[in-house]
């Protein structure tokens, strides 16, 4: 099979290329390189074309002799969404509706990447169905929530080969060091602060990326059209816990954790009900402890791939974000 991978030069996007090629399959890589997109995560084996997903013309000439697109392409970050979320629309809902009017008119089949934050908060508790109502809280899950509803409305009125992934929160190497996990990691790597968002008590479900990989190849291989997929890791924590231990496997000073002023909107709890998923034979395989362990590992053998990213736009979103909180920052 020959599969275009839209962001495949992000984070779950160039882990689910290697994926592929492991697998045997033919890969092509549509990403636009903004920010987030990185060309040393694209093995050379693979064709890349820069480009867009919301220009029809590089789509088409991107997914030309392909059976298959799987879209990872997104603006993803919900602290960027905030400061500025114009690009998220275009990307999101702008980009998806080009990709369906392709895939209208070529009859690929089509995997929408989304997320676990169109489904919003769930603080009360209980777990995310597919079948629950979306309500999404910040210009990036409501973006995302929008792309989403075009599919099922492509699938009935044109008929198109087209299903939905919705993931937790995904960790592993390569991501992008502004996320979470990452942030912290190498912030503690060079004696930085560790910005923690209000009380710490946010509860997220982590997903280590091959996992999430896994559940995406089997909703491209064995999932319905028109049809939603939870992709959950089974590993609700709490940021404050996970901070903790990130602590211990990089041996920074406790010092470095540091309480910040919480960002507007944040939700409380993700949980993922993964049981229609787990009927197509898929399941998580890599513990939390294994997978954070392998993860910090990985930054602490790879600054050669880190250290240049958190320069230039890097630093400057960094200390647009966090600057004025860690001046106001307290002891955790």
């Amino acid at each position: 099979m020959r599969v275009l991978v839209t962001g495949g030069a992000g984070f779950i996007g160039s882990h689910f290329v290697r994926r592929l090629l492991a697998a045997g399959e033919e890969v092509v890589v549509l990403d636009k390189l903004t920010y987030s997109g990185n060309r040393a995560n694209v093995p050379d084996a693979v064709e890349l074309v820069h480009g867009d997903i919301a220009e029809p013309a590089d789509v088409e000439r991107a997914a030309k002799g392909c059976e298959a697109i799987v879209n990872f392409a997104a603006e993803t970050h919900v602290d960027r969404s905030i400061l500025s979320a114009e690009d998220f629309g275009r990307t999101e809902f702008r980009g998806t509706q080009v990709l369906l009017e392709h895939v209208r008119e070529t009859r690929q089949r089509l995997v929408q990447v989304s997320t676990d934050e169109v489904y919003g908060d769930l603080e009360a508790g209980g777990s995310s169905k597919e079948t629950d109502a979306l309500n999404p809280s910040s210009p990036y899950s409501a973006a995302k929530a929008a792309g989403e509803l075009l599919i099922p409305a492509y699938v009935r009125t044109f008929g198109v080969d087209a299903r939905i992934t919705r993931g937790s929160n995904t960790y592993g190497p390569n991501q992008y060091p502004e996320k979470f996990i990452p942030l912290f990691v190498t912030n503690a790597f060079d004696g930085e602060p560790l910005p923690l968002y209000g009380d710490g008590r946010q509860v997220r479900d982590w997903l280590y990326v091959d996992d999430h990989c896994a559940g995406i190849e089997t909703v491209l291989r064995s999932g319905v059209a028109g049809q939603v997929y939870n992709v959950g890791g089974d590993n609700e924590r709490e940021n404050i816990d996970v901070a903790e231990k990130l602590l211990v496997l990089t041996g920074a000073d406790r010092s470095l954790l540091r309480r910040v002023d919480d960002r507007p909107g944040h939700d409380r709890r993700y949980s993922l009900d993964t049981a229609k998923l787990r009927g197509l034979g898929w399941q998580p395989r890599t513990t939390f402890e294994e997978g954070l362990r392998a993860t910090v590992e990985w930054y602490s053998e790879n600054r050669a791939w880190w250290e240049p990213i958190k320069s230039g736009e890097y630093r400057e979103y960094y200390e647009r974000q966090y600057g004025a909180r860690l001046a106001g920052s307290t002891a955790v």
